[in-house]
């Protein structure tokens, strides 16, 4: 049985990467009959806040990914991770340190003018001191030798120890660093594969060392390519949003925001879209490619416009009934409405979007987009023409509507565009709308006319 573990901090809402990292431990748990787990790294204690850590456990429940236990917060396990740190010290694998904050800074001066990578030099290392005031705990890394282990995804992994310093395990203060509270976690939650960020590889060999001095088993590792913005840099919010709250606000399917990072550098065949449970049957994180995954959102506009047609009209209503709310839409105060967002609910790729379209359907024109009246409206006398054709009508359905506009645009000798898109003006305030003859159904007869008379009024003023 495999027992994975996500393991964020609560200095920020939850990160599209870090859900891709949940992902992929909670996939590889499913495929394996075992348990994935969430642990709370909340240490820092200036940074962490109990509204992150709700964020962050709200969102993963939201996107499905349910833990098998309740998740544990690190700062309730400090006398864990100080009983490993005092079987360290009683055998003799680790040592106090008393070097000035002055002495290490000038150590690292020196080292880095000679082009040397900072290390601690191992002034203490045979001083057998006592703990005492200012003094730390580091750990005896082996000074000869390597450290092996085969990653899932970038396959052996060799790091010479002469290449890793004596690191830090307990502060000056006596608080326990973010190594050691690793490895004694994943120790004390049964924790089998470690499933995280290519940014972590080199804490590897450290926690390897780690886990030696201990006696603990090993594990299994596995380091994802980074999630990169179209600059091949780490995803920030130059790129787009990185926050998952901010990809739900703008109406993104929680499954398609899973199908779009599944697929950042692991692919089926031409398969594209994947839901939960196809990934637990078909995802590898064997085959994921080690280079940088880069995070396309026209790609994801599209995934998640594929997720929304797969709902029948009303359970698509239900979802997008939020955003309708944002956006000032009573959908019911229209009988016609389940018609309305039959005929809307491919207009856009988000819910948030086609909300917003839909509000001139339910709302009274706010605006007219002024360069579109520019391009298509070059005086009244076409509005007032098609207006009086559309009073004449005795039935109003789109097959009349679509007939009456043909005839008009044959006995004008005028473009598709040149006819219809007025009408749309005056209807919504753009030229985004479904056919002509439809959108004119979707309005009563007296509706349409009174928005043709809206915008003749708007252009003689």
């Amino acid at each position: 049985m495999k027992v994975t573990r996500f393991a964020p901090s609560p200095t920020g809402t939850l990160h599209i990467g870090g859900v891709r990292t949940a992902l992929f431990n909670y996939i590889y748990a499913k495929q394996n009959k075992g348990k994935f787990l969430i642990r709370v790294e909340d240490t820092d204690r200036e940074r962490s806040t109990l509204a992150y850590e709700e964020n962050i456990l709200k969102n993963l429940a939201l996107l499905g990914l349910t833990p098998d236990a309740s998740p544990v917060r690190q700062s309730e396990r400090t006398e864990l991770y100080l009983k490993a740190a005092n079987k360290i010290v009683e055998e003799g694998k680790g040592y106090y340190c008393e070097c000035s904050p002055e002495r290490l800074q000038s150590l690292r001066e020196k080292q880095q003018s000679k082009g040397l990578k900072p290390a601690y030099d191992g002034k203490c290392r045979d001083l057998s001191l006592e703990a005492g005031t200012g003094r730390v705990l580091r750990l005896k890394t082996p000074e000869e030798g390597e450290v092996i282990f085969h990653d899932l995804v970038r396959g052996e992994m060799v790091f010479q120890n002469s290449e890793l310093d004596d690191l830090i395990l307990l502060r000056s203060d006596q608080t326990p660093t973010y190594h050691l509270c690793n490895v004694v976690d994943d120790f004390e939650q049964g924790v089998t594969t470690v499933i995280r960020g290519e940014d972590h590889l080199s804490n590897t060999p450290r926690q390897i060392h780690i886990q030696n001095a201990l006696g603990y088993t090993s594990l299994e590792y596995a380091h994802l390519p980074l999630v990169l913005g179209k600059d091949k840099k780490r995803l920030s919010k130059r790129d787009s949003a990185t926050s998952l709250d901010e990809y739900i606000d703008l109406g993104y399917l929680p499954s398609a925001i899973l199908n779009m990072l599944a697929r950042l550098g692991w692919s089926k065949g031409d398969q594209e879209i994947f839901y939960l449970e196809d990934l637990i049957k078909n995802f590898r994180v064997q085959e994921v490619q080690k280079a940088g995954a880069i995070f396309d959102l026209t790609k994801l506009n599209w995934i998640n416009g594929q997720h929304l047609a797969r709902f029948e009209t009303s359970e698509f209503i239900n979802h997008l009934k939020p955003y309708c709310i944002a956006n000032n839409i009573d959908l019911e105060s229209r009988a016609n409405f389940m018609d309305i967002v039959s005929a809307m609910r491919s207009s856009s790729d988000t819910l948030d979007a086609i909300a917003k379209d839909l509000h001139p359907y339910f709302n009274e024109v706010a605006s007219y987009d002024e360069k579109a009246l520019d391009k298509f409206v070059k005086d009244t006398s076409l509005l007032n023409n098609l207006k009086n054709k559309l009073e004449d009508l005795s039935s109003w359905n789109e097959e009349v509507l679509d007939a009456m506009l043909a005839e008009v645009q044959s006995t004008l000798g005028l473009s598709t565009p040149q006819i219809n898109q007025p009408i749309r003006i005056a209807l919504t305030g753009s030229t985004k709308s479904p056919s002509l003859g439809l959108t004119l159904s979707l309005f009563t007869k007296e509706e349409a006319l009174e928005r043709i008379d809206a915008l003749i009024n708007y252009l003689d003023q």
